[in-house]
């Protein structure tokens, strides 16, 4: 008979959310139990885009080459290919991900990292390794059953699947990373906004040799536009690539309305075949599910000492390759504040600040993932396709299109806009790196708010206002290229600036010491400097005088900034840091 267990944190979920959790609680020395009820991770690849934000928390853990070693790179990435089937006719194509000439210095510019295609099944086992290896205790067939919270604490009731056997685990604070259908969430009452189960979706994981339809325009998602792909799903067939060019994924819709879905093999094979375009070419049938596009998100994430992550908070569809990002996202932010507040660093007051910063970053994604569903009509409709379930009267319609008349001038104009339409889909650059954070553990330097002077959600904005992400430059180092990114993070807040800021180190140190944390103090500028300004770039992009400094937290965020130094604000540091942590502490 199993006793009740102890722990500080207990992660329910082994999804990007949970394992990103586990992996930095343990690195930054926090005792966890990570548990879920399967027996092993995820069997299929479902979450794949992984952004440059997301590889940047990777590169912070230590795993950014291992991952880079799974993922397919981003010239793999270059096109989104629209099409009537694999073979058949190709309507046009997007340059996607920063692989347009005119993208490609955005992202490089934005990020040290690149956007790569990273299946779940391959991520999932990269960060769970580092969770185990740094100290977590994980524990697979454990259902979680239910939780009682109290002043001082959680108390789960757990199943162990292989005995059967109930029993208890004790901790001080548990996360509910356990996906769409969280039972945290719905145990603890987390309010949520919109609907589940609005379509219905199915994924065919097969094997087959598409080289001759894929090689020559390479991409992760060819989408495939045929009567009844508007059914359901997400707005158009799909074949995805998994592993180039011989492993892929299916979606196609099917409407709910009929009740549950069976697909027998033969079934799963025919649809295939009908999205290829190929009644030859060998396919193979590995596995196939269903599931529902959702859009709903949680108003709030978090009771005192229960917080919910990933999927359980934001439920949407796969558009824009934004679930696994936003989930992996939500777990850094939460760890780091967890951290201090174990450590007797920070009160229970940094811990609101999860949900007052991450909430509306769920909320962005679930609407923008949607909205990019409502962009596929237009393009069936300037095809042809949907008027007729006929194939003939279909195929009239498509040539029409090409048509040297007034009608097919038009046709052919409002396709060309459609599918351009769909860079807020594969180049929302800004809708993944423009988060700006307003909470109690950021502090205004009474600067208004930068604007947006490009597309909010497909430019990336960089500034040093408090709340923003941490700008990226490229920097050296004894002898070695860095980036402003790799100066920050490790658990801990660092004060980057220049020539003139030497009062800046007596100021962090005195704070310090009063709060007991660690606060690395970073001068940027000529040679003499810890780290040197190379291309200037920090110069021109930190907005701050020479003299001046920027505070960033341990998740590479702003927490506040001074633009020049004196005594005064030298002073002002300490009060800073009492915001932040919730510690008012008399000198």
């Amino acid at each position: 008979m199993v006793g009740t267990l102890e722990t500080d944190v207990l992660i329910v979920g082994s999804g990007p959310a949970g394992s990103t959790a586990a992996a930095f609680l343990s690195t930054y020395g926090i005792r966890n139990i990570q548990i879920t009820k399967y027996g092993w991770l995820s069997s299929t690849p479902r979450a794949h885009i992984t952004n440059q934000r997301t590889m940047e928390i990777l590169r912070d853990l230590g795993v950014e080459e291992k991952a880079k070693q799974f993922a397919s790179r981003q010239n793999f990435m270059a096109n989104n290919v629209f099409c009537h089937s694999l073979s058949g006719e190709e309507f046009g194509r997007v340059l996607s991900w920063g692989n347009h000439p005119l993208r490609k210095a955005d992202y490089e510019l934005a990020s040290p990292t690149e956007i790569c295609d990273l299946p779940q099944t391959y991520l999932e086992p990269i960060l769970l390794e580092v969770a185990g290896a740094r100290g977590s205790t994980i524990r697979f067939n454990t259902e979680f059953l239910d939780l009682e919270e109290d002043e001082n604490g959680v108390t789960a009731t757990v199943k162990d699947r292989t005995t059967g056997e109930d029993y208890a685990i004790r901790c001080k604070y548990l996360i509910g990373a356990d996906g769409g259908r969280s039972r945290v969430a719905e145990r603890i009452g987390l309010p949520m906004e919109g609907q589940m189960g609005l379509s219905g979706s199915m994924n065919i994981l097969f094997d087959a040799d598409l080289t001759q339809y894929v090689q020559h325009r390479p991409s992760v998602l060819y989408w495939i536009l045929q009567p009844g792909a508007e059914i359901g799903g997400i707005g158009a067939g799909v074949i995805r690539m998994v592993r180039p060019w011989t492993e892929w994924l299916a979606i196609w819709g099917y409407d709910l309305a009929e009740g549950e879905l069976k697909i027998t093999p033969e079934k799963a094979e025919a649809i295939v075949r009908q999205l290829i375009g190929d009644d030859e070419v060998p396919v193979k049938i590995r596995s196939t599910s269903t599931w529902t596009v959702n859009n709903q998100y949680a108003t709030r994430y978090s009771t005192k000492r229960v917080f919910c992550a990933g999927d359980a908070v934001h439920r949407h569809p796969p558009l824009n390759g934004l679930g696994s990002n936003t989930s992996i996202q939500d777990s850094y932010n939460l760890a780091w504040k967890l951290s201090y507040v174990l450590k007797g660093k920070a009160t229970d007051a940094l811990l609101e600040t999860y949900c007052a910063e991450r909430q509306p970053v769920g909320k962005q994604i679930v609407r923008r993932a949607n909205e990019s569903i409502k962009d596929y009509p237009p393009i069936f409709e300037a095809i042809g396709i949907g008027s007729s379930s006929d194939p003939e009267t279909v195929l009239r319609n498509m040539e029409a299109r090409k048509a040297p008349t007034p009608e097919g001038k038009k046709r052919r104009r409002l396709l060309h806009e459609a599918i351009r339409r769909k860079n807020y889909e594969f180049n929302a650059h800004g809708v993944e790196l423009n988060q700006r954070y307003q909470s109690s553990a950021i502090v205004p330097d009474g600067t208004p708010e930068p604007e947006y002077t490009r597309d909010q959600e497909l430019y990336y904005h960089a500034t040093t206002w408090p709340g923003a992400r941490l700008p990226h430059v490229w920097l050296e180092k004894n002898g070695h290229r860095i980036s402003s990114l790799d100066l920050c993070g490790k658990g801990r807040f660092v004060v980057l600036t220049g020539i003139g800021g030497e009062g800046w180190r007596e100021a962090a140190s005195a704070v310090s010491d009063k709060f007991d944390i660690d606060i690395d103090v970073v001068s940027i500028g000529p040679a003499g400097c810890d780290a040197v300004d190379i291309y200037g770039d920090w110069y021109l992009q930190s907005e701050i005088a020479e003299d001046g400094c920027i505070l960033v937290r341990p998740d590479m965020h702003i927490a506040w900034r001074a633009r020049t130094y004196d005594a005064a604000t030298g002073q002002t540091l300490a009060g800073v840091f009492e915001d932040i942590l919730g510690k008012h502490i008399s000198a």
